[in-house]
């Protein structure tokens, strides 16, 4: 399996990119935003292709042509405003979704935000309000499509290094959950046909990922 990755370079990406090049069955391509981005992944043997998120979706169809799963891990990150939080976030996400429709790319993985439900908006303070909107909002577009989707909502972000082990669920308890554990997860749900059309949290645990996803 083929696996375009969206947002490779940030932090869950490159974990991502070293697990499916290591992995027998599965291939990485990886879309950058910056050719002197490309190469730390040349020398892992992923291929690689130039594209703006913030640019036309026929640019991200034609990145996305010959895969066999889009991974949308891009984000705005946390020192960005609101408008750049829109941009990516959001229409960044659907115009991947869109552009997974264009390329005839079925399956495709959503890397969330832990909660995006209306109650999390408004509970939200309003430094993180947008980004929780963003997320809502392209997760809701995702689930009007016909694509074959996963949406993984992970708790709080961490560099510590993972463990292998997570608690997954459509809801769990809020908490952490490395970056390193997210990647692992991600490789578990696009070997695993039976998480299509579903949607979890997951944060830090003592299930192994596989026997946690599988369970799902």
């Amino acid at each position: 399996m083929k696996v375009l990755i969206v947002g490779a370079n940030g932090q869950v990406g490159k974990h991502l990119v070293s697990f499916i090049q290591d992995h027998q069955d599965l291939e990485a391509k990886v879309m950058i935003r910056k050719e002197e981005q490309a190469s730390y992944f040349k020398e892992m043997g992923a291929e690689t292709v130039v594209v703006d998120l913030e640019g036309d979706i026929p640019d991200i169809a034609k990145a996305a042509e010959g895969v066999d799963a889009i991974v949308f891990a891009a984000g705005s990150g946390p020192k960005t405003g609101p408008d750049k939080t829109i941009l990516v976030d959001l229409d960044g996400a659907v115009k991947t979704i869109e552009a997974a429709k264009q390329a005839g790319v079925k399956r495709y993985v959503m890397i969330s935000s832990y909660d995006t439900t209306r109650e999390a908006i408004q509970s939200a303070d309003s430094s993180f309000a947008p980004y929780v909107v963003a997320k809502h909002y392209a997760d809701e577009w995702l689930r009007d499509t016909d694509l074959d989707y996963t949406i993984i909502h992970p708790g709080a972000l961490t560099n510590d290094d993972g463990t292998g082990k997570v608690n997954a669920a459509t809801t769990v308890e809020r908490n952490e959950i490395p970056r390193e554990d997210v990647a692992r997860v991600i490789v578990a749900v696009l070997e695993n046909n039976a998480t299509i059309g579903k949607e979890f949290q997951v944060v830090k645990g003592d299930v192994e990922v596989k026997e946690a996803i599988d369970s799902l």
